[in-house]
């Protein structure tokens, strides 16, 4: 199961979680994870393949090398990255080489400040997350954020939002998304990384961060939590999608909601006020 719990000697709070809160509180020296050969350290540029890899060294400072495995969505590492305008994102899964390297090819789409997000599941204990900030380089031109609406096409695939008009920080809630082909039909949807659907909350200016999953209704390991509340998303008709929604503080959110249709990966954004 999903826990985002942060490693740090001073851990901001917002509402129980999360970051970029005003009030702080002190706990005991914890372990703390860290990112080591973090690879590119430079501006990159756009619209071209370029490597990123890195370890994540342990409090001990030797390589994490293992990881969760299995058929759910929690495993492995996740690879985030998000403009600060949340107008882009990149989302990979990049495989763990022996000794714990982990290597990816990226392609920015466009020039700006990225938010790198890397989402560690080891072995033993909870997940957690690690962050980095890349510049890709060339103009950058920060885009409005749209503001909620309850459609978007994607590539001949239309996809209708319900039920976002109530949500609360640290609150679980389900939200349902319907998608339909170019030809008006049900969408099928084909599982990638463990799940049939991957959303990715950013919160405009701060960058927080969440991600839950929608999975068929017999899947393991797709459940999120935060604090005391949990949330699993199911798809479980062609075409309809039940996302999970549980975000560590109010203001206005985006949502990236990736799932595969006819063997491509299709991002559906939907901007968020929550309360």
């Amino acid at each position: 199961m999903k826990r985002l719990l942060p490693l740090a000697l001073v851990v901001p709070v917002l509402a129980g979680c999360g970051g970029g809160g005003s009030s702080t509180f002190s706990v005991e020296p914890a372990a703390v994870y860290s990112l080591a050969s973090f690879v590119p350290a430079k501006p990159v540029p756009a619209g071209r393949p370029i490597t990123v890899s890195f370890l994540i060294r342990q409090p001990n400072g030797k390589p994490l090398t293992k990881f969760k495995r299995g058929p759910g969505p929690h495993t492995g590492v996740h690879l985030i990255m998000v403009r600060d305008d949340l107008a882009d994102i990149v989302h990979h899964h990049p495989p763990i080489r022996p000794g714990g390297k982990l290597v990816d090819s990226v392609t920015f789409p466009a020039p700006g400040p990225y938010r790198v997000v890397v989402d560690v599941y080891p072995a033993s204990g909870p997940n957690f997350q690690l962050f980095r900030t890349l510049r890709v380089a060339g103009p950058y031109h920060p885009q409005p954020l749209p503001p909620p609406r309850t459609s978007e096409d994607i590539d001949g695939y239309h996809f209708t939002l319900s039920g976002a008009s109530n949500l609360h920080a640290i609150e679980a809630k389900f939200v349902v998304v319907h998608v339909t082909t170019p030809s008006g039909k049900p969408a099928q949807f084909t599982p990638w990384y463990g799940a049939l659907a991957h959303a990715i909350f950013f919160r405009r200016g701060s960058l927080d961060y969440f991600h839950t999953h929608v999975c068929s209704p017999n899947a393991t390991g797709c459940t999120s939590i935060l604090g005391p509340a949990k949330v699993t998303g199911t798809s479980t008709t062609p075409g309809k999608l039940t996302v999970g929604v549980l975000v560590p503080a109010p203001g206005t959110w985006r949502l990236f909601l990736q799932c595969q249709l006819s063997g491509h990966i299709l991002t559906a954004p939907f901007t968020l006020h929550v309360t």
